[in-house]
Parts: C-alpha cells; sequence; structure tokens
C-alpha cells in the first residue's frame, strides 16, 4: 500500500471535521490539514512509509506547532531544520488576532515539539533512523481557541461537541493503524492513551502510554527525555 494513503485518510478525517460546529467558549478553530497541507502531506509521503514498529499517537495540534507547520508537535525550526520539511502555508478562514499563522516564519518555539523532536535528533541523529520504526500523528486534528486565544483542549469540549469529532477521528486513527500496522501504539500523554485503548480495543496491536512533553507537566520539567525513555523502554521498546 502506497504511503500516499495516508494522505486519503487525511483529507478524508479534514472534510469531516470541517463539518463540525463549535460553541463558547470556543471562538476560533483551526485545521491544519486544510491550509498547511502542502507541509502535512509531505511529513506523511516523507515518513509515513509502513510498516512501522510503533506509532507514538499524541492528543491535538499546539498553537505554536502544528497550527503553524502541518507536522504533529511541529515545532518549526525543528520541522525545516531537522525533519528537512518547509512549504507554503495558507491561513485559517478566521485567525484569532492573538494566534496568527506564520507557518515557518514563525519565531515562537512549542516547547513540547522542541522536548519530542529535540530527543529524536539526540536518540536517533538522522530522521530516517527515528521514521524506519516509528512515526509520530495526532488523534485529533483541530485547533480550539477561546476567546482571550487561550487553547482549550478537545478533553475540555462539551459532550454534544465532543461526540461526533471523536467519531471521526475514532475511524481515522483506526485507518491509519491498518495502514502503519505497528507491533504497538503509544498514547503520548494521558488523553491520547485512554483514547487509543478505547479505539483499539479487541485489535491485534499492544497500547501503552508514555509522558507527554508539555511544560504543564510538572514531571516533564524534570527532565522529559529520561522519563520517555523509560516509558518506552518499560513498554519492551529498544532504544
Amino acid at each position: 500500500m502506497s504511503p500516499t494513503s495516508l494522505c486519503t485518510i487525511s483529507r478524508d478525517l479534514a472534510r469531516e471535521v470541517e463539518r463540525l460546529t463549535f460553541g463558547p467558549p470556543v471562538t476560533h478553530v483551526y485545521n491544519p490539514l486544510v491550509y498547511a497541507r502542502a507541509p502535512h502531506e509531505r511529513y506523511l509521503t516523507r515518513y509515513g512509509t509502513a510498516p512501522k514498529e510503533v506509532v507514538l499517537v499524541g492528543m491535538n495540534p499546539g498553537p505554536f506547532g502544528m497550527a503553524q507547520t502541518g507536522v504533529p508537535f511541529g515545532d518549526p525550526t525543528l520541522v525545516r531544520h531537522f525533519l528537512g520539511i518547509e512549504e507554503p502555508i495558507g491561513s485559517p478562514p478566521r485567525v484569532h488576532p492573538k494566534r496568527p499563522i506564520d507557518g515557518f516564519a514563525s519565531t515562537r518555539s512549542e516547547v513540547s515539539g522542541t522536548r519530542l523532536w529535540g530527543w529524536v535528533r539526540e536518540r536517533f541523529g538522522r530522521p530516517e533512523a527515528f521514521f524506519d520504526r516509528f512515526f509520530v500523528l495526532n488523534y485529533c486534528p483541530l485547533v480550539f481557541m477561546e476567546e482571550s486565544g487561550r487553547n482549550r483542549t478537545p478533553d475540555k469540549l462539551a459532550p454534544s461537541e465532543a461526540a461526533p469529532l471523536r467519531s471521526a477521528c475514532d475511524g481515522a486513527l483506526i485507518r491509519a493503524i491498518e495502514h502503519l500496522r505497528p507491533d504497538l501504539v503509544v498514547g503520548v500523554g494521558v488523553f491520547a492513551e485512554r483514547g487509543a485503548r478505547r479505539v483499539l480495543e479487541g485489535r491485534r496491536v499492544r497500547v501503552g502510554g508514555m509522558l507527554h512533553p508539555s511544560p504543564a507537566s510538572p514531571k516533564a520539567n524534570q527532565g522529559w527525555a529520561a522519563h520517555a525513555e523509560r516509558d518506552l523502554i518499560g513498554l519492551g521498546i529498544r532504544l
């Protein structure tokens, strides 16, 4: 199966979530699968060749990461200089004045992204050495913002809004895992781990979890890479 099938899954998911509506306190929703499609699909086609040994699943894009670059945990500097991806970026239909989309010109770093891809660079040296065995994707493709500009994560959505979003994301995750055929799926953070366990229950793939690199996590701020490696080794992953 061609790696471009991941692009088909991405485009189908983008169309599904574009139909959804969200109310207060959410005032702005960004869908980087649409306006950042070029770098996103470059990431999929360059690094998404199946099969993989391990798939890491994040929650949703960060406003300074994938929202800018289309790449999961996509700190602009590391996406450009380490992953070697830099493509034109469009813009969401409605842009929050406090959360502009500057794409690869963004001077903001995304801490979660600098930690995750910085660890990959330190541990594996070259992107290809990591992607020979691993792949990284997000469960939910949307960025949610409140009127203040504050990021609102999918676990904070109203149940009536979360249910149709979950249905779309569940289907896309199942298709992606069927394509990538990993032995192990690792949720990055509790939300992603719980979601992966729920979605993949009964399927022939192991599911585990690892610490999220978010600066909101005190444990992650005390040396995320060491914690993450212990989590992965505990799941039987060779590093």
